[in-house]
């Protein structure tokens, strides 16, 4: 290949150790492809590191704050280095929870009713009226999610009201901004997307969790979730899925990877979770396990990464 890749792994969010799995698995990887591979774990002392490195391309394995924000794609674009996945803005949107509910709505596409409450900004309201308004306007069972956190969190799955005031405190002890939003009883699918304007849905896959819910534990710990695939949804929910998936893709500009997250109701019904613009790329990770089902070794996905970052229109 004799491209130079800078794989960025590690920083400094709470989901370190997992992009540290991510990081070394596509270095491995990359490195199996004939890439010229180094492996930077990032911190604010690295952009002389990176300068030094003159990489091609920059492989972003990094979850979460400062990685997954668009904080590290900015840094990227003033060094004029081409990187794996979307740009500034896509980062920074999908990120936040919120915003994305926001868009969703405005772009028409299916998402669960929601509640937006922030401690940061506007009048100060204190838990017991936060909890009032979530149950005023969205009854329960409720999700409660800290807006920018990832791989699930800080998020409470609320049924019983004496349990919401809890679930916020827990998740404002993440975030001053909350998504709580109506809990839609189905099943959990993923549709990962590859690509750049011509972007394809791959295989979906259905999660099921030996938790209540695909949480940190069961994302990460083996035995603990499985996927399954094909996802056990039917053809007319599987076809909209798709579609749905690839309108969210573009809606929010997403480039060379991205993972969009459902629950399909029991009336077949899909309903946007969130997008992950950084998808795992763990042993454990979806977007791998998809990639397999279309018939693409973790090696050639991680490759087919790289030529999607060197050929994007900026």
């Amino acid at each position: 290949m004799g491209k130079k890749v800078l794989v960025l792994y590690g920083g400094k969010s709470k989901e370190r150790e997992v992009s540290l799995r991510s990081g070394r698995a596509v270095a491995d990887a990359l490195s199996q492809k004939g890439f010229e591979v180094n492996v930077l774990d990032l911190n604010e002392n690295s952009v002389a590191s990176i300068v030094a490195d003159r990489p091609d391309v920059a492989f972003i394995a990094l979850h979460g704050k400062y990685g997954e924000d668009g904080t590290v794609q900015g840094l990227l674009d003033i060094l004029e280095i081409p990187y794996v996945g979307s740009d500034v803005l896509t980062s920074a949107v999908c990120i936040n929870k919120a915003t994305t509910k926001k868009i969703l709505a405005y772009e028409q596409l299916p998402t669960a009713p929601f509640v937006i409450l922030n401690t940061e900004r506007g009048p100060k309201i204190g838990l017991a009226e936060m909890a009032d308004k979530v149950v005023k306007e969205l009854g329960l069972p409720v999700v409660v999610k800290p807006a920018t956190q990832g791989s699930s969190i800080g998020t409470t799955i609320v049924k019983k009201e004496e349990a919401l005031i809890p679930a916020l405190e827990t998740a404002l002890g993440y975030d001053g901004e909350l998504v709580v939003e109506r809990f839609i009883d189905g099943t959990e699918v993923t549709a990962s997307v590859l690509g750049n304007e011509d972007a394809e849905v791959l295989p979906l896959i259905e999660i099921v969790a030996e938790n209540e819910f695909y949480d940190y534990e069961a994302k990460y710990t083996p035995g603990m979730s499985h996927h399954i695939i094909p996802a056990r949804i039917s053809e007319r929910a599987r076809v909209r899925v798709e579609e749905i998936a690839l309108k969210t893709y573009h809606a929010f500009k997403c480039r060379g990877f991205s993972r969009v997250d459902f629950i399909v109701d029991k009336n077949d019904n899909p309903f946007v979770l969130e997008i992950n613009t950084i998808p795992g790329m763990t042993s454990l990770s979806l977007f791998p396990d998809a990639a397999r089902a279309a018939g693409m070794s973790f090696e050639d996905l991680c490759a087919r990464l790289v030529e999607l970052a060197l050929s994007a229109k900026k």
